[in-house]
């Protein structure tokens, strides 16, 4: 196994459930005739919630698409730098922004989300900017429009956006 340093080895006790299931899944992964590029041509950014299998419900597998993931499923400047990497040497051709129904970032606020952090945790993150959203619509169009623009992108680009609806599985595309 590997560490981090002499001074910060490896914790193998909070991730031995981890490592044992990897164990399990390279046993029956045949990852051999896997590019390195999506075959689908896709990229999806999506959310960092756990109920979010971003392939899934796309109805893909391993190797099919990028998957981006953030809080909100936010465009922000590390998004747009995997999308220009992805777009101009990985073979993707289409980028699909994912929110979801019932996240934290579109629920509460900036500053309800700070003070929870303070009071729970004590820790001040009022320089951290989380990205919440009042109007998941709204941010999603604006995101879309955001990578749409971005002259690093290529011209022929296909970006769209829908909000998945974690209560039943599915895609509302919205028009942007």
């Amino acid at each position: 196994m590997g560490s981090l340093g002499t001074d910060h080895p490896f914790p193998a006790d909070a991730f031995a459930d981890v490592v044992a299931d990897n164990a399990r899944y390279a046993e029956r992964l045949d990852a051999t005739d896997l590019p390195g590029r999506a075959a689908k041509g896709l990229a999806i950014l999506t959310c960092i919630d756990s109920r979010i299998d971003a392939l899934a419900v796309a109805g893909l597998h391993e190797g099919d698409a990028y998957v981006i993931r953030n809080a909100g499923a936010r465009v922000t400047e590390d998004v747009l730098r995997s999308l220009v990497l992805a777009s101009s040497l990985m073979g993707v051709e289409r980028v699909l922004v994912m929110p979801h129904t019932r996240c934290a970032m579109a629920v509460r606020d900036e500053a309800g989300i700070h003070a929870q952090i303070a009071e729970q945790h004590g820790v001040d993150t009022r320089s951290l900017e989380f990205r919440t959203v009042s109007d998941q619509v709204e941010a999603l169009r604006t995101d879309v429009v955001r990578i749409r623009s971005l002259p690093y992108l290529p011209d022929d680009l296909v970006v769209g956006g829908a909000i998945y609806h974690v209560e039943s599985g599915l895609l509302e595309p919205v028009d942007a």
